[in-house]
């Protein structure tokens, strides 16, 4: 009797944890870290140095309420194809463990604490650009551009590129061309990112009828178009080398990293001109190429007014 209690209780934990965690993933936290990742480090640079610390766990906690809030409704609306998708079907959403209802309370929740967070301790720009991306990556990524056009992820990108003019306007007050160019960066990064992904998963996006790139275009079209925007973002990132007058850790970090990506870019070009089978395209290569060559940017951002 007294095991049997035990295991019942156990099991009552294991459900409370799960439900927990089934919330926390409706938050999408690796895109989260994503978006942090490309918020404090232009903290760093627009004080040229270290930000005040208070100021810096406001923005982190204020940017991480409103990305997961951005992210809570867009598995609510899209929970229909999540649940056909190989990808997503493991979301909340999709396995019954939150509610739609109770995800768009959630969600709603997230948004009001964080635009709270950022207008009362960093300051109102900073909170209305928060409001902005959020609306725009649910608005018109969500609801207007993922189930209709091609460009949907090149246009609705443009959510993901706020927190690097969030990151300055919190120590600075004001946006200024400086943050544009990285904010340029990160809008010329999200396709070759995103469709590399997408040729991953082209089957499943076709299975739901979203028009992404790969799904509607052969994966040579793809390469090419992934080729044309890294060269464009290598560019765009070596700008603010003389646009904010950084030392030269920033421009030589760019550089190299740049050249690393080209070469990724180049080489799935070339696969994709022989093959559309994954195994010869083997496009996560240049997915996590994204994310690491993204990371490392910034952090170069972030240390180069450390140390000159």
């Amino acid at each position: 009797m007294l095991a049997d209690d035990g295991r019942r209780d156990d099991d009552q934990r294991a459900t409370l944890a799960d439900v927990v965690m089934a919330y926390v993933g409706l938050t999408k936290p690796r895109v989260i870290e994503l978006l942090l990742l490309t918020t404090v480090p232009v903290m760093f640079f627009a004080a040229r140095g270290v930000p005040p610390l208070g100021l810096v766990v406001a923005t982190v906690i204020g940017g991480t309420l409103s990305a997961g809030s951005a992210s809570v409704f867009n598995c609510v609306y899209d929970r229909d194809i999540d649940e056909q998708m190989r990808r997503t079907r493991r979301r909340a959403l999709p396995r019954h463990i939150v509610s739609p209802a109770a995800a768009l309370v959630f969600g709603v929740v997230l948004g009001v604490l964080s635009t709270v967070v950022l207008w009362a301790w960093v300051n109102p720009l900073s909170a209305v650009l928060s409001v902005t991306a959020n609306a725009f990556y649910v608005f018109v990524y969500t609801m207007l551009l993922k189930r209709r056009t091609t460009q949907n992820i090149v246009w609705g990108g443009i959510a993901g590129c706020f927190p690097a003019l969030i990151g300055w306007t919190a120590v600075t007050g004001e946006l200024s061309w400086v943050p544009v160019v990285l904010f340029a960066v990160v809008f010329f990064w999200t396709p070759p990112h995103t469709w590399a992904l997408a040729l991953r998963y082209r089957e499943d996006y076709a299975q739901v009828d979203v028009p992404m790139l790969p799904v509607v275009k052969p994966a040579r079209s793809v390469a090419l178009q992934i080729v044309i925007y890294s060269w464009v973002m290598v560019a765009t990132s070596l700008l603010l080398w003389p646009v904010a007058g950084t030392g030269p850790v920033y421009p030589v970090v760019a550089a190299v990293l740049g050249a690393v990506f080209l070469v990724q870019a180049h080489a799935l070009h070339r696969r994709a001109r022989s093959s559309e089978e994954l195994s010869v395209l083997q496009p996560m290569k240049l997915f996590h190429a994204s994310n690491l060559y993204l990371s490392l940017l910034f952090v170069a951002v972030a240390i180069d007014p450390l140390l000159f």
